[in-house]
């Protein structure tokens, strides 16, 4: 499966390896990534490799997402390594900018998202991350200008913002939802676990499991706020620190109190010792 990969880490070489693609007649797909890849990332590169001729894989570490007591300089980068098992999974390009590519001097723009960005999810824990994600991935798709991108449904709100804003500004590509990869224990993938302990990592897979119990209750027919109530007591006595345990409508992400209401997607965030983890299920 391996061939030849190209990196370009300017604009310029990107639009000419991409230009090619296109005077071929071949359909583009961007999976859109920080690096330090897993098992996750290369089941969206699979399903990618299943939609378009030409795969491209952005690995930037996106400054503009952080904030100052995040972990941006100890983020995992592991560019040498991401690389090679590109090639062998028969990736065609990655997209590799430095910041300065990306945000060169005098950069003034940002895009603020609203509808699903202001939620009260992530956003009340994170204000800065929307703005940083939805301008970095604008950026992308205009300058890969792929027929379609493909995201993780494991930063399931992340999602719901990027399907938004590509629909709202008229870019021309679809964006794809690739179903959360996991551990056999249930853990999301993601690459932020490799700062559990031995301990904490033996305790993560309980909010996976937590999740599960709460849909089928609610599933049951089980009153939703009585249900959310036992589940964020349940993450707390497993010793995390819980940010949310929310049912929210599916596409819209707005508070839902019956699945009369709507497609019904539970989410949830913790921190277990210094590493926040986030997943979700669909009810």
């Amino acid at each position: 499966m391996a061939g030849r990969l190209r990196v370009a880490r300017t604009i310029p070489s990107l639009r000419r390896s991409v230009e090619l693609y296109r005077h071929a007649g071949d359909r583009v797909a961007l999976v859109p990534t920080m690096g330090a890849l897993h098992r996750g990332h290369m089941a969206l590169v699979r399903e990618a490799r299943r939609r378009a001729k030409r795969v491209v894989v952005s690995i930037f570490v996106n400054p503009t997402q952080f904030a100052p007591h995040e972990d941006f300089a100890s983020y995992p980068r592991t560019f040498a390594t991401d690389v090679k098992v590109l090639r062998e999974a028969g990736v065609n390009l990655v997209w590799a900018p430095s910041v300065g590519a990306m945000y060169p001097d005098g950069f003034a723009t940002r895009i603020a998202p609203e509808g699903a960005a202001k939620v009260g999810l992530e956003d009340r824990f994170r204000p800065h991350f929307f703005g940083g994600v939805a301008t970095v991935v604008a950026k992308l798709f205009t300058q890969v200008a792929p027929d379609i991108a493909l995201f993780g449904q494991k930063d399931y709100q992340q999602l719901r913002v990027i399907t938004q804003m590509a629909k709202d500004l008229d870019l021309p590509l679809k964006v794809i939802g690739v179903p959360t990869v996991r551990e056999p224990d249930g853990l999301a993938l993601s690459s932020r676990n490799v700062y559990l302990s031995t301990a904490e990592r033996a305790v993560a897979p309980i909010l996976q499991r937590v999740l599960k119990e709460c849909a089928a209750r609610i599933n049951g027919g089980e009153e939703i706020a009585k249900v959310l109530e036992v589940g964020r007591i349940e993450v707390d006595l497993a010793g995390f620190a819980l940010d949310y345990l929310e049912a929210r409508h599916a596409l819209t992400l707005t508070p839902i109190t019956s699945q009369k209401d709507g497609p019904v997607r539970l989410l949830v965030a913790a921190r277990l010792g210094k590493t926040r983890l986030i997943d979700n299920i669909g009810v």
